[in-house]
C-alpha cells in the first residue's frame, strides 16, 4: 500500500493544458495550478468540472505546490476515483510484491528498481535469486476505461511501450523470466484490454511479446485520499 504523507486535498478541474499543468479550484475557493506527472492523452478523464485531488508539497524548490493525484470518472457503473499520477505505478508494485501479493513474482531473494539492460533502457523492476535465476518486470500504468468494466492500454500511442515489449522478449531468448504488469489505478475494471485502434503498433509489439514467452498481469487498485493499494489480479485479453 502506498500511503500519502498528507490527505488529499479536492477541487475541481478547470483544465489541463502544457501536458504537465493543470488548474484547479479547491473546495476553499482557492484556485492553484498544479503540475501533472502523466505524459499521455489521459482521454476521458480531463473534462472540465470533474472532481480532482491534489497532494501538496512544502519543499522551496517547487514551482507548482501542488501534484494532481486522482480525478472521479463515471465508467458505467457510477463514479469511481483514478489514480493519474504515473510516477506512482513502480512503488505501488514494488511494495506488493515484497509484501507476496503478487502470486506468481513470490519468492525471489533480491528486488532491485531502475536496473540497466537491453539497449539503452532501464528495467522498472528486477528480482534476482539463485535458484529462480532473473525476473525482468516492466511496469506500465492503465487508468483508460471506455466501456463498463474494461480497462485499455495504450490511450495514446506508446513507441516507447513498443521498445519495452521487443526488449522483454530479447531478456526471455537469452534464458530469464520477463514479466509485463499492467496496473489499473482504478476499482471498477475487471478486465484489461488492447485499445488496438489506438495503437496498432503496441497491440502487434504485444502479440510478438506473449508469443515469445512475456508474462503478461493486470491488477487494479483501491484508491481514496489516504492511500493508492494494489487489491485483485484481473484478466488480460489481448
Amino acid at each position: 500500500m502506498m500511503l500519502f504523507p498528507n490527505p488529499l486535498v479536492r477541487g475541481r478541474l478547470v483544465k489541463r493544458y502544457k501536458r504537465f499543468l493543470a488548474d484547479v479550484v479547491l473546495d476553499s475557493g482557492v484556485a492553484v495550478t498544479a503540475s501533472c506527472a502523466n505524459t499521455g492523452s489521459m482521454k476521458g478523464l480531463v473534462t472540465p468540472g470533474s472532481t480532482v485531488w491534489l497532494s501538496e508539497s512544502d519543499s522551496p524548490t517547487r514551482k507548482y505546490r501542488h501534484t494532481w493525484e486522482m480525478v472521479e470518472h463515471d465508467g458505467g457503473k457510477g463514479p469511481t476515483i483514478v489514480g493519474i499520477n504515473t510516477r506512482h505505478p513502480n512503488k505501488i508494485v514494488a511494495e506488493a510484491i515484497e509484501a507476496g501479493k503478487i502470486a506468481g513474482l513470490k519468492g525471489y531473494a533480491g528486488l532491485r528498481r531502475e536496473v540497466k539492460y537491453g539497449k539503452n533502457s532501464r528495467i522498472d523492476i528486477l528480482l534476482e535469486d539463485a535458484k529462480k535465476g532473473l525476473c525482468y518486470v516492466e511496469i506500465k500504468n492503465v487508468h483508460f476505461l471506455r466501456k463498463a468494466g474494461l480497462a485499455e492500454f495504450p490511450d495514446s500511442v506508446t513507441v516507447r511501450g513498443a521498445k519495452h515489449l521487443a526488449e522483454l522478449s530479447d531478456m526471455v531468448a537469452d534464458g530469464h523470466r520477463a514479466v509485463m504488469v499492467y496496473l489499473v489505478q482504478r476499482a471498477d475494471a475487471t478486465r484489461l484490454s488492447l485499445a488496438r485502434d489506438i495503437d496498432p503498433a503496441y497491440g502487434t509489439a504485444f502479440d510478438l511479446a506473449a508469443t515469445a514467452g512475456v508474462e503478461m498481469l493486470a491488477y487494479r487498485c483501491a484508491l481514496d485520499e489516504n492511500s493508492i493499494e494494489l487489491t485483485k489480479k484481473i484478466p488480460v485479453k489481448s
